[in-house]
């Protein structure tokens, strides 16, 4: 553990809020958050982009699905483990939680999503016209694509976080099988 974990209970000003806000949204402040709020701005930050991307057209199974992919390729244990965690509690199979993190699912549509944001993440966003054409046929559309590009950047803030950070795990542990 390099950074601090700032107590809610003891915490002052805008962390504390900020905190406070993750608790009772959560029902718990996982010590990830609780690293990032050595730096108010930047949990603020993701704590927004977070909140945006939840009223978007992605579902939260699609969006567990994305996190966990991103937090595979980028192998950060920490992610892959909270977000299983959540997407267990989701009621996604072990199966699916497992080909999620591989771009794919038993379901067409999200394995196409998934497929499309492993993509963005190979080809740094520049994805050519056949991959492009291929999540399109596949009924992926504009919003969802604008979308995954946006859950793309909030999943690197927080795996990139964790790398530099290295709060103590407050999830079940998960074997990576990392792409990175």
């Amino acid at each position: 553990m390099r950074f601090p974990l700032v107590d809610p209970a003891t915490a002052e000003g805008r962390a504390r809020e900020l905190l406070v806000t993750t608790q009772q949204q959560l029902g718990r402040v996982p010590n990830l958050y609780r690293a990032m709020a050595n730096s108010p701005s930047a949990l603020a930050g993701y704590l927004a982009m977070r909140g945006q991307l939840v009223g978007g057209v992605l579902d939260t199974a699609m969006r567990e699905r994305l996190a966990l992919l991103i937090a595979e390729e980028n192998g950060c244990s920490y992610c892959v483990a909270a977000h299983t965690f959540r997407g267990q509690k989701l009621g996604l199979a072990h199966d699916e939680l497992q080909r999620s993190r591989d771009a794919d699912s038993s379901d067409p549509h999200a394995a196409a999503v998934l497929r499309f944001a492993r993509r963005v993440m190979h080809e740094r966003g520049a994805v050519d016209d056949a991959a492009f054409a291929a999540a399109r046929d596949a009924g992926v559309t504009e919003a969802e694509m604008g979308e995954v590009v946006a859950h793309i950047a909030l999943n690197v803030l927080s795996n990139y976080f964790n790398h530099v950070a290295e709060p103590q795990l407050d999830f079940p542990a998960v074997d990576t099988h990392a792409h990175a």
